[in-house]
């Protein structure tokens, strides 16, 4: 029951949508998920400050997982996540946060896993 939400500070066409859809949709696998479960939001138009200045081209990635989160995992998923922000809306990795959050509850279709 994966989850990613990114946050987003320039307006994302709907091209742009489809395509990060994907490559989040590929990316999650590197946690051990499946993209099946996934769910993807996508938030656009974003104010975002970086030590106090407002970011022209940044992010929030928000990424959460049912169960624990492996460090090695999530140490190669911010780095595919960079690479797919960077290459999608011109977003340097420096101005990229990503977090990650797993837990044993999460429920779906009227009940938890």
């Amino acid at each position: 029951m994966p989850m990613i939400e990114a946050k987003v500070t320039m307006q994302l066409p709907s091209e742009k949508r489809d395509i990060l859809k994907a490559e989040f949709g590929k990316a999650i696998s590197i946690m051990g998920k499946s993209e099946s479960y996934l769910m993807i939001n996508l938030v656009d138009n974003q104010d975002l400050y970086f030590g106090g200045n407002k970011l022209d081209k940044g992010a929030y990635v928000e990424v959460k997982v049912l169960g624990g989160v492996d460090g090695g995992a999530s140490d190669k998923m911010t780095a595919r996540l960079c690479d797919i922000l960077q290459n999608e809306l011109g977003i340097p990795g420096n101005a990229v946060y990503v977090s990650y959050w797993g837990t044993s509850n999460w429920g779906w279709n009227g009940g938890n896993f």
